[in-house]
Order: structure tokens, then sequence, then C-alpha cells
């Protein structure tokens, strides 16, 4: 065990001299690591999470233990890690558990640590763990930092452009960035070389289904899980209900698409966006709109892409809008109007509707400019809200229509 742990103290020590781009983020380290209660970063494989737990504690005294290691896994035995802990780290302030959800029954023993004192940072690529296994061990003990792939502001400055002080020369570089994330998302591991982003990340969607889902639940017939995970991925912003995927794939229980599309939903990969409606009951059964956490997974299976920049834009705006904080199961939804008009994100505060979101790629056709203004505003007036915006890939303007004022921005603005 002592040589386990010296050998990921040597993988530790090697991963903090490499050179890494700060992300931008809403908290402050210091804080964070100031307050007792558990820092719990979240979000899917490989987006840096282990990075910024390491750049949080970069320069404190911490401890170190990686459970993506099989070795240490089969020879696990709490309290002879600890002693070993204590052996090879004297006096550690700080506890870096990574990927933490791989040991079974962490949670209690995540608990237990707490109780003694530890300041624990901890990260995990599984949903679960702030649903059913947090929430109910360690309600009211955590602090949760999400962390998703690059956003369009952190691709550039990985590319050393400030996205919102571009000087006139940096025009069309920062609109081929642009073209670049939107297609090919922000997986750190891809924006630096980008020729690798296909085989990446096809290897990446492949790893997630297999190791995260169908081994962790113990899934019999992956044939079907790969088939569903490849059907929404191909209908990725289109709203799909169970019993529509049940009858498309020939999968013989609806409540087997449910639980898979729970099983995806955990590490991050799909989200699932409800219809709006004041009516929880209805609301509930209506179709979900489905997202994937980067556009890149799109461009890795193979799609074309000649008619999805609309939806990638759509989905960029959705995984923006998840890590500000939206939730979509209280504050993000669409809608459809009484006469099938759509809307692609409603945002909520509290009990009140803050914003209407629409997101058209191109709208420099007056028939594509028609279509989505009446859209909006027809859904504006069921919804009772007047702060209404259309994100675009270029265009910037206002137009006032029916007494509402509609802000059409770039969505290098948004």
């Amino acid at each position: 065990m002592k040589t386990i742990i010296l050998n990921q103290r040597k993988e530790r020590d090697e991963l903090l001299s490499r050179p890494y781009l700060m992300r931008r983020n809403n908290q402050d380290s210091n804080t964070l690591l100031d307050s007792q209660l558990i820092k719990l970063i979240t979000g899917p494989r490989r987006v840096g999470k282990s990075t910024h737990a390491l750049l949080m504690l970069r320069n404190k005294n911490f401890a170190y233990l990686n459970f993506d290691n099989q070795a240490l896994l089969e020879a696990w035995d709490a309290n002879l890690v600890m002693r070993m802990l204590d052996d090879v780290y004297p006096d550690y302030d700080y506890l870096l558990l990574d990927e933490v959800q791989n040991l079974d029954g962490w949670d209690l023993w995540v608990s237990e640590l707490y109780r003694l004192g530890k300041n624990l940072v901890i990260t995990g690529s599984n949903a679960k763990m702030l649903s059913s296994e947090m929430a109910t061990v360690l309600t009211g003990k955590y602090l949760q930092v999400e962390m998703l792939p690059f956003s369009l502001e952190e691709f550039f400055d990985w590319n050393q452009l400030d996205l919102h002080e571009l000087r006139a020369e940096q025009k069309t570089d920062a609109s081929v960035l642009m073209d670049d994330y939107m297609r090919n998302g922000g997986y750190p591991e891809v924006v630096a070389s980008r020729q690798i982003t296909r085989s990446y990340l096809d290897t990446l969607f492949d790893s997630i289904v297999w190791k995260d889902v169908a081994k962790r639940h113990h899934v019999r017939n992956i044939t079907d899980l790969n088939d569903l995970a490849m059907y929404l991925l191909s209908n990725f912003c289109n709203p799909l209900s169970a019993n529509e995927l049940a009858e498309e794939l020939g999968l013989a229980s609806v409540n087997t698409v449910k639980k898979y599309m729970v099983y995806l939903h955990e590490p991050y990969l799909f989200y699932y966006l409800p219809r709006y409606n004041n009516k929880l009951k209805l609301m509930k059964k209506a179709s979900r709109k489905v997202y994937v956490v980067d556009n890149g997974f799109v461009a890795a299976k193979a799609f074309s892409l000649s008619d999805n920049l609309g939806r990638l834009l759509e989905n960029q705006i959705f995984v923006e809008l998840i890590r500000r904080g939206y939730d979509t199961d209280k504050t993000m939804f669409y809608y459809r109007s009484r006469n099938d008009k759509e809307v692609d994100f409603v945002l909520r505060k509290g009990s009140r509707i803050e914003r209407l979101v629409q997101v058209c790629f191109d709208m420099s056709s007056s028939k594509t400019e028609k279509r989505e203004v009446n859209s909006l505003i027809e859904c504006a007036e069921e919804l009772k809200c007047n702060n209404l915006v259309i994100v675009t890939n270029k265009e910037e303007r206002t137009i006032e229509k029916n007494g509402y004022k509609i802000a059409v921005i770039p969505v290098s603005k948004f």
C-alpha cells in the first residue's frame, strides 16, 4: 500500500509541474479551502477536474489518492491507507480524493473522514454523487464546484485572445475560432491539438458508455445501450420520449429506455430538457429535448454537419446555460405554445420567468426572421415575459414588434 501511495505522490508532483490554463470560475479557491465543508468537484470525464483540484491546492500541504487506479482499489484497507498517508504526507492539511466514486461505499468512508476533521477536496465523474449518494449521507456537508469542457471564453483564453476585447486585426482569427469551437467543442485535451479531436472524442464517448455506464450498472445488453446512446447523439436538440425511443430502436421495454437514459445522464454525457408547463404532471408526460455535453462528440461520431449548424449553436448555448448554473429540473425549460410555436429556452428565477432565449444560426432571410420572431412573441405572450433574446452566429440588432423589443445578439456577446 505504501508503494502505491508513493507512486501516486510522484504522479501528483509530475502533474503539478505542468503548465495549465487557469479556468474561469465564480468561486474563489482560497475561500473554498478555508471552509471545513467537503469541496466536491464534479463533471464529465477528462474536463480538468483533477487539474482544477491540484491548482486549488498548489503550494498547500496536501495528500493525494487517485481512485482511477486498480491496484489501490484491489488492495483497499481504509485503516492502512490512513496510516500510510500520515507516513507519506506528514501533517498534511488537505486530502484530495480523485475519482472517489470508483470506491465501493465511498460515501460512508468520506463521511467518516469528515467527522474526523479532515479538510477534503474530492472529484467525481458521476452525477449520482449529487443525487442519491451525496444527498443521503453527506447532506449539508459539502460545497459543489461543477466543471464542464472549456467555455468559449476559456477557448479564447487558451488561444491568447480576449473574446470581449478584440482588435480589428483579430476579428478574422476570432471568427475562425468561434466556428472551430462550435463544431469541435471545448475538451481540454483537444483544444491544443485539433488534429486528434475526432479520434480522441470517439474513444472517450465509447469509454463513458462502456466504463461509466455499462460496467457501473452491470448492463447486460450493451448493444441496446450503445444503440440508444448513438440515437440520442444523432438526434441532439430534438424532443424525444421513452415510448418513441423504444419503438424506434425496437426495444421491448419503455422502462429499460428510461433507465438507460438516466444512466447516460449520470456521467454528464446527455442532458434532458423538460417542456415548461405550470402543471407538473403534464410537464413530466411531455417529450424532453436531448442535449450532449460537448459539440465535439457530434463531430467525433462522424455525422454530417452540413445541416446541423443551427443545432450545434443551440447545443452550445444550452451547455453555456448549464455552466451558468441553470438546472434542467428547476430553472431551464423549452416551451411550445398552444399553436405549436416553440422557444428554445425558458429561464426561470424562483417562480418568475426571467428570460426567453431563442437560438437561430442565420437570420438574414426574412422568412427565417419572421418564423423565429413570431414564435418568440407568441410564447412571450403566453408566458407573460418581455425579456426576449435571439442568439445568432454573428448578427446583432434590435427587433421591435407587437410592443416587444427583441435583442438579437451574436454568440460571442451572449
